[in-house]
This record gives C-alpha cells, sequence and structure tokens, in this order.
C-alpha cells in the first residue's frame, strides 16, 4: 500500500522537533517509518518541511521518498498535496493511499495492517479510517477517487475533513488510545511516565 507520513510540521507547542522525539530508543518518525515498512507499505513518502535538514542528517530515510514541502508553514494540507503529487507523480496507478503522521505512540504495524485488510476486503470505493476518541481520524486510507479532493485541501484542513463530507463510505477500524499524540511538553511529560 503507498504510504505518506507527514511529518512536516514545526512542533511549535513542543518547542523541539516532534520527528526527532526519542522515545523508547527510537524517534518518533524512525519509529513510524519502521512500523509502516513492517506493515508491508510501498513505496513509503515522508514529507519534510521545517527542521528537514537537521531530520534527513539524523534519521535514516533511505526506505522512503522523501519529499520537501517549502510551503509547510501554511498547514497541513500543503504536506497533503505535496505527498499526493508526488504519488500521482511517481506512481500513476496507485489505488489508494494510507496517510499517517509520526507522533502516535500507540501506533502498531498490527493496526495498519487491519486498516489494508479492512481497505482490501472492500470494493476499493471505500474510506478506511481509524476509529478513537469518539471520531474517526488519521491513519486512513483514501481511494484513488479522492486523490483530487485531497490535492484540494487547504490551509490547516487536514484529510479529516474528507472523513466527514465525502460521499464515499467510511468503514471505521478500532484504533485504542490513537487520539494520545505529541503536541506539547505535557504530553511528552505523559509519554516518559509510562
Amino acid at each position: 500500500m503507498p504510504t505518506i507520513i507527514l511529518a512536516a510540521g514545526a512542533s511549535r507547542r513542543l518547542g523541539q522537533p516532534k520527528q526527532l522525539l526519542s522515545t523508547r530508543g527510537e524517534t518518533l518518525l524512525g519509529r513510524t517509518l519502521r512500523i509502516v515498512q513492517e506493515a508491508g507499505a510501498d513505496p513509503i513518502f515522508v514529507v519534510l518541511g521545517a527542521n528537514s535538514e537537521s531530520i534527513a542528517s539524523t534519521l535514516d530515510l533511505s526506505a522512503a521518498r522523501v519529499i520537501s514541502n517549502p510551503e509547510w508553514g501554511r498547514g497541513i494540507s500543503t504536506s497533503i498535496r505535496a505527498g499526493v503529487s508526488a504519488l500521482v507523480k511517481t506512481e500513476p496507478r496507485s489505488r489508494a493511499v494510507l496517510m499517517l503522521v509520526c507522533d502516535q505512540p500507540n501506533l502498531s504495524s498490527q493496526h495498519l495492517q487491519q486498516l489494508t485488510a479492512a481497505y482490501d476486503a472492500g470494493d476499493g470505493q471505500t474510506i478506511v479510517a481509524s476509529h478513537y476518541g469518539g471520531t474517526e481520524g488519521i491513519p486512513a486510507i483514501f481511494p484513488a477517487a479522492l486523490f483530487a479532493d485531497l490535492q484540494a485541501l487547504s490551509g490547516d484542513n487536514g484529510a479529516r475533513q474528507l472523513l466527514r463530507t465525502s460521499d464515499l463510505q467510511v468503514v471505521a477500524v478500532p484504533f485504542p488510545n490513537g487520539e494520545i499524540d505529541i503536541d506539547t511538553p505535557e504530553d511528552l511529560r505523559r509519554l516518559l511516565d509510562t
């Protein structure tokens, strides 16, 4: 399954690049890359923006195609557009894309495999999303029919907007504690305390 890891943000509320945060012996981005590889993702795109030079020089990203997003400061939609544009350009026959971020510490390769299995069991015209915190979100798989809609997102409107507005059926796969992410120093302290 083609996969896009959105990792371009500046982590302003955290005060340091979350992509390089180390927990349990791995950086958040390095861990996410390992998990998507274990889940069988291919090809893998990593969208970088803020701190891209330090991230690229610190981490081994050789398993992924690194996409530079110079417009990262204009919101997550620019990273989605950059990733989907790269996918469409280099893999024009892609039937779908798995989209995720790098700061969900409870993510597992098993969950990504469950998403893929749910997508494969459908007709190729469904969205398969993670269900946590009472709603659907990413990681999620979007069929090719929505690539243009993903590329039309603007500002800080992420892929979750399509989960609410698309005419396509959304299949929800439970992701226990998926709502836990790392955005603030308090989030990081909670993670390190577990």
